[in-house]
C-alpha cells in the first residue's frame, strides 16, 4: 500500500485535485486543489498549505 505521501505527490504531480485515502476510502483534497480555492477553510485539511490559518485553536 503506498503511504499517504506518495498518493499526494502521485496525484500532485498529474494535475489532479484529489485521491482516495486507502483507509478510509474518502476522497481527499490535494495542496493544488487549496491554493486553486485560495485560502484555509478552518477544517484542519490534510494538505493544507496556508498554515491552517483559520483553524480554531481548540484549548487555549
Amino acid at each position: 500500500m503506498q503511504s499517504i505521501e506518495q498518493l499526494h505527490l502521485h496525484a500532485f504531480e498529474n494535475g489532479q485535485d484529489t485521491y482516495i485515502d486507502p483507509e478510509s476510502g474518502y476522497q481527499v483534497l490535494t495542496s493544488q486543489a487549496h491554493l486553486k480555492r485560495g485560502d484555509c477553510c478552518g477544517n484542519s485539511c490534510r494538505h493544507c498549505p496556508f498554515e491552517y490559518i483559520n483553524v480554531p485553536k481548540i484549548g487555549l
